[in-house]
């Protein structure tokens, strides 16, 4: 797994959100001033990616109004991302990387270990690309609970 660095050229990725409609790092980026917050969450629907994904959608706002967009990124299948979307009343895209391409590219698919039981899965990781596509930040293996208000102070101060 190889990691990603500040300055690093974020790489570009078009993926498919809940409705399938595809959308692109490059559009997302020229629509929001400050830049484009991509958060990666191993699975839909589970405690730690709901609590995550939650805290995304109340601190949508105050992010938006600073100038960032939001954007998640999973391996689930499409129907399985348009379910959690509707669950929890998402309000910014979540897409899919069913073939887990731009985990990859991110560094955030690799080996996991869970309840003694090793696998391949995505790893919770939030990465902030300026407007230009250079990485402002790359943090890697973040916990599900304190992540975005931690993430608000470093880019709002707040």
């Amino acid at each position: 797994m190889t990691r990603l660095q500040p300055g690093d050229t974020a790489p570009d990725f078009t993926l498919p959100d809940s409705a399938g409609t595809p959308v692109s790092l490059a559009d997302v980026r020229a629509a929001a001033d400050q830049g484009v917050v991509v958060y990666f969450y191993p699975r839909a629907g589970t405690p730690g990616c709901t609590t995550e994904a939650c805290d995304f959608r109340d601190n949508l706002a105050s992010l938006a109004g600073a100038g960032y967009a939001v954007v998640g990124v999973s391996a689930d299948p499409v129907e399985d991302v348009r379910a959690f979307v509707e669950a929890e009343h998402l309000t910014f895209p979540l897409l899919s990387d069913a073939d887990h391409a731009v985990a990859d590219a991110y560094g955030t698919w690799g080996p996991k270990t869970i309840d003694g039981r090793t696998f391949d899965g995505v790893h919770r990781c939030t990465f902030v690309v300026e407007p230009d596509g250079t990485l402002r930040s790359a943090e890697y293996d973040v916990e599900a609970t304190g992540h975005v208000a931690a993430l608000r102070a470093e880019l709002l101060g707040a």
